[in-house]
């Protein structure tokens, strides 16, 4: 789409403006035609009764004397632009405002009630006209009795001049219209034409990879909010893309790692590097490469299902048994640091609806990590207090803390606090992430309080059973 939406637009401009003027053409020309007629020979026939009324004053009885009357019958024939007849019962033209070859003439055929109720008739009137005129009749009587009729020839050439300058009036009003709203078109090429060239062009730089590009429309609209989106779009398309690469270069650092390790152990032992009696103690340290390399699987594996809807199996079960049991199960970690439990609880019951075995991995996660960066001899908190519709869980540690800088990256995938990537050999870098994605799922937030070399303290909620 280049110019296509606006060249559809002018062609549907120009012919609107061409209809509309052929319609205006149309309509306009009968409507008048109509009115001018109607209103004229109204106009003739008041003029025709009324001559025809001076006129049965002068009769007297046998004859009509039209010598002294001619005069005004010339002048009233000029001011109505029309010929005025006098003619009698047998239809002979007595007199003729025109002075022309008609006077005397007897009209063929003539009958003055042909017109019936209509006040004037068109056409050649009985052929004494070689055009068309609109001719009204007005009886002349005298003592009850009719004895002549004024007949009042307006040629339709008058009216049709008459029209025509009407006309003129309105296409020129038309035009003057049809030009004032060019206005809407440049309006509509500032305001959408030319905005919805740069949406295009800047799509056209996205769907080539161009992610970079800023459309720069600013109106406060439809076109301005197009474009707004489309800018964050691509913001966040950039920001993507940048996360799929770091992604992909964190999983082949956490992959090739154990892989190195456990082929070079294994070739050490195939070309004999390494002695038989040290067999057992490098073996041991390929399985736990594996378990690594397994762990890790396991973690993308559930970030993947966690990405998934509709995943989760809610059910109602006591967080207070879940919390007991998930601390019981490091008991031999803790056991090798001398490392204690705090457990604290608002009710001895404390039921939430939320997928048990998500929670029970949410409240692995953190009271591992809580082991894992905690001083030998500290303590362990944890507490699930019930708020409104809430229960609310925290892990509490009193280790090394998370670095300010670090708070806001510890939910990312692959991300530890150790820069160096290599001490934590266990850790795959997705538990926090796993966490995070489980909560979320379930409607609810996780939150971290934590001071470096003070300790840190995640908190999150879930739902209370039969919570709608």
């Amino acid at each position: 789409m280049t110019h296509s939406l606006y060249y559809k637009f002018i062609l549907g401009y120009l012919l609107f403006g061409l209809l509309g003027f052929v319609t205006i053409a149309t309509f306009s020309s009968e409507i008048t035609d109509q009115y001018l007629l109607g209103r004229r020979s109204e106009s003739l026939y008041d003029e025709a009764t009324q001559i025809a009324s001076s006129y049965s004053g002068m009769y007297n009885g046998r004859d009509m004397s039209l010598s002294s009357s001619y005069p005004e019958l010339v002048k009233e024939a000029n001011y109505l632009h029309a010929q005025i007849w006098i003619v009698d019962r047998q239809g002979k033209v007595v007199s003729d405002s025109a002075q022309s070859d008609k006077q005397g003439q007897v009209i063929e055929n003539f009958d003055p009630t042909f017109m019936g109720n209509k006040s004037y008739i068109i056409g050649n009137y009985y052929h004494q006209f070689s055009y068309d005129v609109l001719s009204v009749h007005a009886p002349i009587t005298g003592n009850y009795t009719t004895h002549g009729y004024v007949v009042i020839h307006l040629p339709l050439s008058y009216l049709r001049t008459e029209r025509d300058g009407i006309l003129n009036i309105v296409y020129v009003t038309s035009a003057a219209v049809f030009g004032l709203s060019l206005i809407i078109l440049l309006v509509f090429t500032k305001n959408v034409y030319f905005p919805l060239k740069k949406i295009t062009a800047g799509a056209n730089e996205y769907a080539q990879g161009n992610l970079m590009h800023h459309i720069e429309v600013h109106t406060r609209d439809e076109m301005g909010y197009l474009a707004a989106t489309l800018n964050y779009m691509s913001a966040e398309l950039g920001k993507m893309e940048d996360y799929q690469k770091t992604f992909i270069a964190n999983v082949s650092h956490d992959f090739r790692s154990p892989l190195t390790s456990i082929k070079g152990y294994l070739e050490a032992i195939l070309d004999g590097t390494i002695p038989p009696e040290m067999h057992e103690k490098y073996l041991n340290r390929v399985i736990s490469e594996t378990d690594r390399l397994n762990k890790l699987t396991q973690g993308l594996l559930t970030l993947n299902s966690l990405d998934s809807k509709g995943y989760l199996n809610r059910t109602s079960f006591d967080i207070n048994r879940v919390i007991k049991d998930t601390a019981a199960s490091f008991e031999g970690t803790c056991n090798g640091k001398n490392i204690t439990f705090d457990l604290t609880f608002s009710e001895s019951i404390q039921m939430v609806y939320a997928d048990l075995g998500k929670i029970q991995q949410v409240l692995y996660n953190l009271i591992d990590n809580a082991i894992k960066f905690s001083h030998a001899d500290s303590t362990i908190y944890i507490q699930a207090s019930g708020k409104y519709e809430k229960i609310f869980i925290s892990i509490k540690d009193t280790g090394i803390g998370i670095p300010k800088e670090s708070l806001k990256k510890i939910w990312e995938r692959f991300y530890k606090t150790d820069s160096s990537r290599g001490k934590d050999k266990k850790g795959t870098g997705l538990g926090l992430a796993i966490v995070r994605e489980i909560i979320q799922s379930h409607g609810e937030n996780i939150d971290v309080v934590s001071t470096e070399g003070v300790g840190s303290e995640f908190i999150f909620s879930l739902p209370k059973a039969g919570t709608p």
